[in-house]
């Protein structure tokens, strides 16, 4: 599926791998889809609520997801149940694979979150990063990886993070 504007209607299952197995899989609208960057939106998938302690992910929010088949991350946009932005959460993963209706996303266990006034910037679960044994297996996988969360965290810390999902 490749157009400039996706059908409205259109559905996707997006399912986000790690470590060989499915962590989570949803239903999401297709908003936008250019034949490298895909834009969806979908309700919060998680099960009831996750507090991080600097955010909190619960039942109403929505999620405008952004993922691209030629980056090494994705970014998702949160809001609450009356549309405030919470801030984005982003996840490093290996470029998404659009197969159908599936899409795919393997997560690389790095993440970033920026608040929605952007005074809050933090790298996420570097530890489960070392842990993965990436490095290691897959040597180029993770310098990309790391070289995707050290240009989202630059860019997070500008005015200029939100042109990324133009």
């Amino acid at each position: 599926m490749s157009a400039n504007s996706a059908d409205p209607t259109a559905r996707l299952t997006v399912r986000l791998v790690k470590s060989g197995r499915t962590k989570i899989c949803y239903e999401a609208e297709l908003l936008h889809d250019d034949g490298t960057h895909l834009t969806v939106r979908a309700p919060w998938a998680g099960a009831g609520v996750r507090d991080f302690g600097f955010v909190r992910f619960e039942p109403g929010d929505v999620f405008t997801e952004h993922f691209w088949r030629d980056r090494w991350y994705a970014v998702k946009e949160v809001r609450d149940s009356s549309g405030v932005l919470k801030g984005w959460y982003c996840d490093i993963a290996r470029p998404a694979v659009l197969t159908g209706t599936e899409l795919v996303v393997e997560d690389l266990d790095l993440d970033l979150w920026r608040s929605a006034d952007g005074t809050d910037v933090r790298r996420l679960d570097e530890d489960e990063f070392t842990a993965s044994g990436l490095r290691d297996r897959d040597p180029e996988a993770a310098t990309s990886a790391t070289s995707a969360l050290t240009e989202l965290e630059r860019l997070a810390r500008t005015a200029d993070f939100t042109t990324l999902l133009g």
